[in-house]
């Protein structure tokens, strides 16, 4: 099993900055692709960022040039930096990773979320 810890979310100005943190733990053998999702109410969940192991990034239109994803290997955490932010990047942010078990099985698991909220 493995357990995705986020922190870094709260409350902001438009224009202002924030940084999500997520530290995953337990057992994996290879921790490959994580990434930032986000769902705003109503809507359904979205990519916001991803990361892979070598880190080659991807981005969502509505991140890029505002939003940077980043990884430390060593511990296992991915973070998102994220400037300008606007009123509408206000949703729960979930992270998400893509492990491989030492048996060579795939396996995805998600954090509980952290919600930011952007006030105009």
């Amino acid at each position: 099993q493995v357990q995705l810890v986020e922190s870094g979310g709260g409350l902001v100005q438009a224009g202002g900055s924030l940084r999500l943190s997520c530290a995953a733990s337990g057992n994996f053998f290879r921790l490959n692709t994580m990434g930032w999702y986000r769902q705003a109410p109503g809507n359904t969940r979205e990519l916001v960022a991803a990361i892979t192991s070598d880190s080659n990034t991807n981005y969502a239109d509505s991140a890029k040039g505002r939003f940077t994803i980043s990884r430390d290997n060593v511990k296992n955490t991915v973070y998102l930096q994220m400037n300008s932010l606007k009123f509408e990047d206000t949703a729960v942010y979930y992270c998400n990773a893509k492990t491989i078990t030492s048996t060579g099985f795939a396996m995805v698991y998600w954090g509980k979320g952290t919600l930011v909220t952007v006030s105009s």
